[in-house]
């Protein structure tokens, strides 16, 4: 999968270097992905993905102590990622809408 954009998650860990580690690895398992449909999503992630409307993928990364949101175009095998935050900061966005 073509993941857009790296310079989202590399802003979040210069905020938050602890984060950096688990986002890599994140990016590393989407990059080698190739995912259909949300099966094969839920097949790679299982319980640290939900889904909502419109393609959208809540992901908890390390332990849900963040949370990345990500649009799924499978078609095209492209993932935008719209949020990528604290468990704190995803509570204050409505990640149905997030642009």
């Amino acid at each position: 999968m073509n993941v857009v954009s790296k310079a989202t998650l590399r802003a979040f860990w210069q905020r938050h270097p602890q984060s950096r580690g688990p986002l890599e690895a994140w990016f590393a398992d989407v990059r080698q992905a190739s995912w259909d449909g949300p099966a094969d999503v839920k097949a790679g992630f299982g319980s640290s993905a939900g889904f909502i409307a419109d393609n959208r993928v809540i992901f908890d990364i390390a332990g849900n102590k963040y949370r990345l949101l990500a649009h799924i175009a499978y078609r095209f095998r492209r993932v935008l990622v719209k949020f990528v935050g604290t468990h704190a900061g995803y509570d204050r966005i409505d990640p149905e809408t997030v642009r």
